[in-house]
């Protein structure tokens, strides 16, 4: 009767865990370097490769280097090539859209230091320097534990610690001796948290990805306003390469923004790109 019960509730359990890897899985090819990087580079996009583009940087034909990685995009987002486009905006002197599009590999591969540390060098060269709101330790904590791996990653350490759950859960049920029964349901617990914050995390992670709601300032500078208006009162001025918080996004001209120091206000449209 144990083992009837047991395996009910393993083919219970496996269906609800099939249908949250199902979700997440579905938005897994944006995600991959590696394979990204495979892709991109047997297949053309308007007869154009990655190998042409990394070929094209390393020449330091960066203008070249650019339409290469564009014309690629145009078929798929991929960490590796936004990382390229980065650097190639970047040794142009292209600010903005280094760190727009460091900004966007980084969202793919959130554990990536490589990105982190470039987008740190871009970040610096920008004018503005805005002090975020201070965060409580624990927020903060667990925002940079969930950005340590991607969606993908999550999803793995998700599926295995579930395996592992499974199998304390064996030990702990149909085990006679009582060493294996105490240890399967120590384990099991670890496991169950381990999969339930996996879970969470690559639900987090993947809302990121589905509702892009940061932008970085792609014009030289703009003057935020109170309405959403030419004639609204001026509030401060950004510069390029600032990144904001698009707080309301219901109109199609302006936009009401939030910094990280807590001011709001409103730009045009125009003026911003979305991550």
């Amino acid at each position: 009767m144990k083992k009837i019960l047991f395996f009910i509730l393993i083919a219970i359990s496996m269906t609800c865990f099939g249908q949250d890897v199902q979700n997440i899985d579905s938005i897994q090819i944006n995600d991959s370097i590696q394979s990204s990087s495979t892709i991109f580079s047997n297949n053309t996009s308007g007869g154009v490769t990655k190998a042409e583009g990394d070929s094209a940087y390393i020449k330091e034909d960066y203008a070249t280097a650019i339409q290469v990685y564009e014309s690629l995009l145009k078929n798929g987002e991929a960490a590796e090539i936004y990382y390229n486009l980065g650097n190639s905006y970047y040794k142009i002197g292209e600010i903005a859209k280094a760190v727009l599009n460091y900004e966007r590999a980084l969202l793919l591969q959130p554990g990536n230091n490589d990105i982190r540390a470039n987008l740190e060098v871009a970040r610096a060269k920008t004018i503005d320097k805005v002090e975020p709101v201070p965060e409580v330790f624990f927020v903060s904590w667990t925002r940079s534990l969930i950005n340590s791996m991607s969606v993908d990653a999550w999803a793995i350490w998700g599926i295995i610690s579930f395996i592992l759950l499974i199998v304390a859960l064996y030990l702990f049920i149909f085990s006679k001796q009582v060493t294996c029964k105490k240890a399967g349901f120590i384990s099991g617990i670890i496991f169950l948290i381990i999969t339930i914050c996996a879970n969470l995390f690559a639900s987090e992670q993947k809302e990121h990805l589905v509702n892009r709601n940061e932008a970085i300032v792609m014009n030289p500078s703009i003057t935020v306003r109170s309405t959403p208006r030419e004639s609204g009162t001026s509030l401060f001025i950004l510069h390029e390469g600032r990144k904001v918080s698009v707080k309301d996004n219901s109109m199609k001209e302006w936009k009401e923004i939030r910094l990280e120091d807590g001011k709001v206000g409103w730009v045009p449209a125009s003026a911003i790109e979305v991550i």
